[in-house]
Order: structure tokens, then C-alpha cells, then sequence
């Protein structure tokens, strides 16, 4: 899962991405609103971790120009300040949560870890019909057949199962699983994709991953 952070303070926001990524998260940093309000435009983040007091744009402004966009990514609001009226301000401009530092690690680890699951992003099994991902293993189950997955085919086939019948674009796949700034292009998905076709059928599962030309891939269960 990629998180995105926000902060002026290089140290803090260095020490934060350190914390996340023990943890297994994948991290990116930025240092001022309007580098964050570039990143967090790219749609492949799954929380944003967003400072207030920022420069060139600050985090009320940025909240609430995200959520002007549709964009229901969770929002965890870091601050400063503990007045009543700024809390307010954060969560009406958008922020699902209020931190007000200095914080310790471990409420910050809970406070991510509840905004995911909340999301309904952190679950033991995602289902869609007759198989299974344990994001546990990183395997596909079909009944008593099962499959362990690599790293790549993981993560492709975890967005895809979130995703479900929603068609989900090459882009984004990209961006979420190589990363916005790798040097991966379309056809690295494509031949994960065929990776993972061979594996649904080797485990006599029901599920097919379909293209849909310049709209990206979704999952179909049931005959063809």
C-alpha cells in the first residue's frame, strides 16, 4: 500500500516515511503544498499524511482543492496546533483525522492502520467469485487448489480483486505496483496479466481478468 506524506519539516517527514516502511508500507515525501497537491493528483496512493502548516500551499488549502476533485483518499491531518477551531477547519476542509504534534509512533501507526481499515483496505482475504487472495501468503486459492504468487503478480492481482468489476487503467496499475517515477511502461502489466490468466486457470478458477481497450483491466466470475 503507497502512503504519501506531506511535510515541511525534511526530518519529521523522513522520520515518518522510516516508521511506514518497517512496517511494509511503501512511502513518497513531499516538501511543500503544491509538490503534494502533484503527487496526490497521480491517484495511487491509498492515505495521505498532511501537514498544515506547509509552504506554497498549506494543508487546508490542499485538502479541500483533493476533495474539489472527487478524491476520496483518506486524509490524516498533522499540526501544530490543538485549538478547537483549527481542528474544525481541518476536518471540514476534508481530513478524516487530526493529529496535533508532537505524537508518538505508535498513535501515529494506529491512526493509519484505522484509516485503512476503515477504507476496508486492511483485510486478511479479498473474495471474488470461487477464489481467494490471502494477503497473508501473497497465494490464490480455489477450493483446495492453491498458488503462491510473486511479488508483482501480488499487487497487480490485490487491485484488480478491489477493484472488482471496475475497470482499472495500465497507468494506474503502473503507478501503484513500479511506481510513479520507474521506468516500467504498459507492457510490463500486460505480461503480468498473462502471468496471472495462466495461474487463475491452473487453480480452475472462475475468474477472468478482461481488457477493455484505453479503459484499463477488471474481473469477471462465471462462464465466458
Amino acid at each position: 500500500m503507497k502512503i504519501l506524506v506531506i511535510e515541511d519539516e525534511r526530518l519529521l517527514a523522513d522520520s515518518i516515511k522510516t516508521l511506514l516502511e518497517a512496517q511494509g508500507f511503501q512511502v513518497d515525501t513531499a516538501y511543500d503544498g503544491e509538490m503534494g497537491a502533484e503527487y496526490a493528483e497521480l491517484g495511487v496512493y491509498d492515505l495521505l499524511i498532511l501537514d498544515v502548516m506547509l509552504p506554497r500551499m498549506d494543508g487546508f488549502q490542499l485538502a479541500r482543492q483533493i476533495r474539489r476533485q472527487h478524491n476520496s483518499v483518506p486524509i490524516l491531518m498533522l499540526t501544530a496546533k490543538s485549538d478547537i477551531a483549527d481542528r474544525v477547519e481541518g476536518l471540514n476542509a476534508g481530513a478524516d483525522y487530526y493529529l496535533t504534534k508532537p505524537f508518538d509512533a505508535r498513535e501515529l501507526t494506529a491512526c493509519v492502520n484505522a484509516l485503512l481499515r476503515r477504507q476496508g483496505e486492511q483485510v486478511d482475504v479479498l473474495t471474488f467469485g470461487n477464489t481467494s487472495l490471502d494477503l497473508a501468503s501473497g497465494s490464490l486459492s480455489c477450493g483446495e487448489n492453491r498458488i503462491r504468487l510473486s511479488a508483482k503478480e501480488f499487487e497487480v492481482m490485490r487491485l484488480l480483486m478491489q477493484r472488482r468489476d471496475r475497470n482499472l487503467p495500465k497507468e494506474q496499475i503502473l503507478a501503484k505496483v513500479w511506481g510513479y517515477d520507474s521506468n516500467a511502461v504498459e507492457n510490463h502489466v500486460e505480461v503480468y496479466v498473462g502471468f496471472l490468466r495462466k495461474k487463475l486457470r491452473s487453480i480452475g478458477s472462475d475468474v477472468r481478468i478482461e481488457a477493455v481497450r484505453r479503459m484499463g483491466y477488471h474481473l469477471e466470475a462465471g462462464e465466458a
